[in-house]
This record gives C-alpha cells, structure tokens and sequence, in this order.
C-alpha cells in the first residue's frame, strides 16, 4: 500500500476513482459548534482529508495486481463549494485550522447553520457526536398552519395546529407561548427543540399577537379587529372561517356601504368632506363601533355631531360632555343648527328629575366635573349618543372623571378632538377604550405590544400595525386638505443632463457597486436590502455631486449648475424659496455659492436649536432672508413658511409624501401667492427612476410607501433591479 502526493503515471496497472462524498463533521463548543468538511477518498485506510488536501493517490495490491485509486480533487472542491454555498453560516464564521474547518460562536448563528444543514443533507453525510444532535426544524411557513374560529360574546376565539413533522405537531397556542422568548427566525419548545421559522410566518405571528390576546390557553381577537384580523388570517392557507364569523364580516361590510340621508330638520349646508364626515360616522354607529372625529379645529366638529345627534334623535336622548367653558357654546350650535331638538345644560334645578325625563328628540350638555359628581345617575340613563367633547380630557386614566366618562351608559360613543395624543399612545388608549372597549386590549398589553416599542424604540412594524387597528375608528383631515381657498401650487420636474466626465464617474461607480453587490445576491432579503440601500445611496450622491462621494474631487455639479441658473431667476424675479436636501452636506456645498453671490439665507438641520431654529424662521417670515436651506428630515415638518412661494428639492425622496409635507411649509393656510415647487432630477441616473416611483406611488391611498422613511415597501430585487438596470 502506498500513499502519493503526485500522480504515479509510471505505474502500470487499473486506476479507479476515489470515493467522492463529503462529510461535514459537526460537535459542539461551548455554546456554539465546530463544522469540519473532509472527504475520506480512500476507504480502505479509513482517513479524513479536507477537499483537495493530502495524498492524491493510493496504490494497492489486489490479489498479486497493481491498483491505483486516483482523486479528483478538481470535483471534491466543486462539492465542498456547493456545500458552502449552501451554509452562509459558514461564510461568515471564523476559520479553524484549515480552510474548510469554522467555529460558530453565536447561538443565532447556530440556528442557522442547523436550519441550513437541511439543504445540504442530500450533498454531503452530517456526522455528530453521539447525544449532540442539534436539531433544528424544517422552517414554518404560512402554509403550515391551520386556523379555526369561534364566537364569545365580543370575542372570536381563535385555534389551530402546525404539523411540524410526522412526529410533532404544535397548537396556535404552544407556539405563541414559546414565541415569547423567540430569538429571531427561531423558538424553544419545552423539550428543547428548536422551530425554525419562515419570515412570513414570523411576521404574520407577530401582526396576530398584536391584534389579540393570549389569556391561559386561549387565543382571542376582539371583533372591532376582524376588518384588519380577517386581512391577515386570509394570507394562512388553513384558514377556516367559521358561520359566525362570516357573519360578523358580511355585516361590517354591509354597514360600510350605507349612504343616510341628512336629518332634514337640519338647519345648515354641509361642506362635502363634514357630509362624509356624517355618513362616516353613521356607518359606524350602524356597525355597533364607536368613532373618534380628530378634525383640525375649525372644520366643524361640533356640526358634524350635531347631524349625528339630530339624524337619531327619534332613538332617544344624547348626551354631550364637554369643559365647561364650551358647554353654553354646544347649547347655541344646537340651537342654531337643530332647533327641533330640546336642548338643555345639566345642573340647573332638581338634577335626578332632569335626567330622569331624558327621551327621544332631547340633549343634555354637562360639564365633565358635574359628570363626575353625579356619575352613579348617569349611569342609569340608557343614551342613544354620548358624545365627549375635547376627549383628551379623559387622557388619564386614573382620573375620576375618565373613570366616570368610561362608565357612561350609551349605544354609539363617539369623540371630538383636535389632538387625540398630547403627550404619549397611552392617551390615545384611554380615548379608543372609551369609543370601542377590548379593540386594543388591556392597558397592560397595550404597553407591551404598541406603546412602548413605538415609542422607546421607534417600531415602525408597531406603528404601522397600530395605525391598521385604529383607521376604521378615526377621521382625521387636515384644513389644507378640504379647504379650496388656498392658492394652487405648480410642480416642475427640472432634468439635468450630467456632463461628460460627471457622466463617467457616475457609471464608473454604478459598476464598482455592483460588482460589490453581486457576489451577495442570494443573502436573505433583510441582508440583501441593508446591502444594497448603501451603495444606491452612494449613487444617488453621485448624482447631487461627485464631491459627495469624494470630497477634492475636481469634477463640476451639473445639478449645482442648474441651481445657480434657476436661483439667479428667482432672486431677479423678487421671490423667495425654501431650499431642500435630504443630504446635510448637499446643503453644506451649496452655501459657499450663497456666500459668493451675497444672498441672505437661513439654514436649518438637525443640529440646529429649537432657539435658533425659531429665529431663523422669525427672520425669514419677515422678510430678512431669500432663501432658506433646510434639511429634509429635520424641517419637513412643523415649520410655517409662507413667506416663500418656491421651493426647491434639490434631490427626490423614497416617500412622495414627505416631499409634499415639505412642500407644505410654504403651501399651508395663511400662504396668500402661488406656489411654485421644483425637483432637481439627474436625468438617466438612479433619480429618475426613484421619480418614476412617485409616479406609481402617488394614485394609491395613503402609497405603499407613506408613512416609511425608508423604501419600505419596495422589495429587495426591486431595490438590486434600480441599482443594475442602465
């Protein structure tokens, strides 16, 4: 028997290839592992060598004859790649002794190299210590899981198994509870057994947590949350909806459909936006829901109340509680606007009599501090409406008078307020527990699912999810949105052709990141993503300006060029313009220019103090300034600027949205000249094909994308699509 590095072609004799399975050997460290990938080519000796390593051939000797048993290394480093490429855990372990030897530290990492060795079982033998055996499930899918639903009271209990193998199959419920302490995509049974999940069925999981609660062994979603609950439950293939709960969906459907007519004792013409505002409101009454009417002030909240009241006033009585400073202002709008409803204001004379004699065509008015005193006789009345007036008086909860409010006895409730959340989401709990009890569960389990990861780490999963529990329920529109008289606003799309050796770094860039993005395309899509959103932003700084990416660099803006042109017109014209730039060093290259030519400007990031982030605004609204240069992100919003009637976005958003709020500094309620609104686009670069997404995005309600700072909504191979397509 002899063992060579080198072929022996000399040797005369048979040549038979070597064995070509490789064996991934695995055993735990700590609390990680170690992975090893060998090939054992010559059974006959029994030895491990890493792929292509050590002796190529063996000779033995057959019965009195030669054999030669040749590897093909070539192949073996074929299969130990395909092995790799199959285990990204692997690409991203440290190396041990040799190339193909890793130590995996992370328990996470652990996971899922387990759930990775599923994919390469066929390619290689997994051999592990004796009583070691990590075991990691297959991954769940939303296919996997089968829901059933059952009627209690308000409630829908919700049941349902995931067959995991032929040997375990998990309840809806054991998986909630054991998702409890998930790590990532992973859970721990009871037993120890790790369940892979899917990133659909991890996300779905948690939108379902979210929307109900878990109580013992129960599952259970109100059914206020069956218009979002039943959205969602549709995305599990085993989804069965039960009689009842086909029921209570067709009949939400059915109330969403209603059109009333307008009580015709009414004594005012509605604007279209309050007529909705009323048929709204009426639908939700009809539906068994309450309402939370968040109008800016000035819309006429108290009116669109008022023909709620009025259209029901046959039912029987209403109640509106509202501060007593406003309390004889509801008894003049009642009396203005629905003279055929008795109105009067709780409190004078006998108060047990007074309440006594509510009834059908009436409205009692109280103040909150007389609610509160006379609570236990409010609670007997069996109100048709109760309305609360400035509803963030109940914000908290503790207070006796939300303890009063929330006792009120009333088929429809309903709130008016300005500012539904003044100071934190619990606030806004106590509002909607007030409107519709149980929707957002226990304050407790308010906490924990929406409050304190929206707020204290900025969730936007939480938020989106919260803001789909409460859209039903509440109306918001703002003044520039129903109100015509504002002036029109014109938007221009202004193209700027890049000059040639601007052109040349640009695509010399494109390519660099590609060629950087490429080898990763397989990562997952959360991976994938991050990767990619780097190097698009890269290249849409190229196309601000090359100094964006390489400051010294001596190639000329062309965007910067169009600018001075189109500011040269401004200032010669009189107007002045707010300046926008999601990118602070954007803005940063631009003020030597203003400094050169002499222009008075403000400049506002988000560095800026809220002190001097006042005077710049004081200074520009009166005059002082003819250009004010502010950061997307830090003076999108909350800023009154009317003095200017341009503005110019030096480079496009994601989100249209935040744009047009940007925008709005200047075209807002107090703006008395046309409005003017610039988009500095670099043409044939990855701007142009960001505006083409505004093109799609702007026709949906609300986009895909509102409410995101970042392309949320746009997925990973969109994302690699606008950085590779020329």
């Amino acid at each position: 028997m002899l063992l060579s590095d080198i072929p022996l072609d000399v040797l005369r004799g048979a040549t038979a290839k070597a064995a070509e399975m490789p064996y991934l050997r695995l055993a735990p460290m700590d609390q990680g592992l170690k992975a090893e990938l060998l090939f054992m080519p010559f059974t006959d000796i029994g030895r491990f060598y890493p792929p292509a390593a050590g002796p190529i051939e063996l000779v033995i000797n057959d019965n009195g004859r030669q054999q030669r048993i040749r590897r093909d290394v070539e192949r073996e480093r074929e299969l130990a790649q395909q092995i790799l490429a199959s285990c990204p855990a692997l690409q991203d372990a440290a190396t041990g002794p040799h190339d193909w030897a890793w130590t995996i530290t992370a328990p996470m990492a652990c996971y899922d190299f387990a759930l990775q060795l599923h994919d390469v079982a066929s390619l290689c033998q997994i051999q592990w210590p004796e009583g070691s055996h990590l075991k990691v499930s297959r991954a769940i899918t939303i296919k996997d899981l089968v829901l059933r639903t059952q009627r209690q009271n308000d409630w829908f209990a919700i049941n349902g198994e995931v067959r995991v193998n032929e040997n375990l199959t998990l309840s809806l419920q054991e998986i909630l509870h054991a998702a409890k302490n998930r790590q990532g995509n992973y859970i721990t049974l009871e037993d120890g057994q790790v369940i892979a999940l899917a990133d659909n069925f991890r996300n779905r999981l948690e939108e379902l947590q979210n929307l109900g609660e878990l109580r013992g062994d129960h599952f259970r979603l109100h059914r206020f949350s069956l218009p979002v609950a039943d959205q969602l439950l549709a995305e599990f293939s085993g989804f069965e909806r039960s009689a009842d709960w086909q029921q209570h969906v067709g009949a939400i459907a059915a109330a969403m459909q209603l059109t009333p007519a307008l009580p015709v004792e009414l004594q005012s013409r509605l604007r279209s936006y309050q007529r909705e505002g009323f048929t709204w409101l009426s639908r939700l009454d009809a539906w068994g829901a309450g309402a939370c009417l968040a109008d800016d002030m000035g819309l006429g909240k108290t009116l669109q109340a008022i023909t709620m009241m009025l259209s029901k006033a046959p039912e029987g009585p209403a109640l509106v509680i509202a501060p007593t400073s406003v309390c004889h202002n509801w008894l003049l709008e009642c009396q203005r606007f629905a003279p055929s409803l008795q109105v009067s204001i709780f409190g004078n004379g006998d108060r047990q009599q007074q309440l006594a004699d509510m009834g059908p065509g009436q409205v009692l008015i109280c103040s909150y501090g007389l609610l509160q005193s006379e609570n236990a006789a409010f609670q007997k009345v069996r109100w048709r409406i109760a309305v609360l007036d400035e509803a963030q008086a109940i914000k908290n909860y503790q207070a006796k008078r939300s303890q009063a409010a929330l006792k009120i006895n009333a088929q429809f409730r309903m709130v008016t307020t300005g500012t539904p959340v003044e100071n934190n989401l619990n606030e806004l709990w106590v509002i909607f527990h007030f409107i519709n009890p149980g929707l957002l569960g226990s304050r407790d389990s308010f906490q924990k699912r929406f409050a304190a990861p929206i707020e204290k780490e900025n969730n936007r999963a939480a938020a989106q999810q919260l803001n789909a529990l409460l859209r039903p329920f509440l109306l918001r529109r703002r003044k520039d949105q129903v109100l015509l008289e504002l002036p029109p606003k014109t938007e221009i799309p202004l193209y700027v052709e890049l000059s040639d050796s601007e052109r040349a770094f640009y695509e010399a860039l494109r390519r660099e990141l590609i060629a950087e993005v490429s080898p990763h395309r397989e990562e997952n899509s959360t991976q994938l993503r991050i990767r990619v959103l780097a190097a698009i932003t890269k290249l849409r700084m190229a196309a601000c300006n090359p100094r964006l990416v390489q400051a010294g660099l001596d190639i000329p803006s062309a965007k910067m060029g169009a600018f001075t042109e189109l500011l040269d017109e401004l200032l010669a014209g009189g107007h002045k313009a707010l300046v926008f730039s999601q990118f602070v060093r954007h803005l940063d290259l631009i003020r030597p220019l203003l400094d050169e030519k002499g222009v008075r400007y403000q400049y506002l990031d988000g560095s800026t103090s809220t002190k001097d982030r006042s005077a710049a605004v004081e200074a520009f609204q009166a005059g002082k300034s003819d250009l004010f240069l502010i950061s997307l992100r830090a003076g999108g919003l909350g800023l009154n600027l009317t003095a200017a009637d341009y503005v110019v976005h030096l480079d496009p958003w994601w989100n249209p949205a935040v744009e047009d709020q940007a925008s709005d500094r200047a075209h807002r309620l107090g703006q008395t000249k046309a409005v003017t609104i610039y988009r500095l686009i670099a043409k044939d670069t990855i701007e142009a094909k960001i505006l083409e997404l505004h093109q799609h995005k702007r026709d949906l309600a609300d986009q895909l994308l509102a409410g995101s700072d970042t392309p949320g909504a746009i997925s990973a191979d969109e994302l690699v699509r606008l950085l590779t397509e020329h």
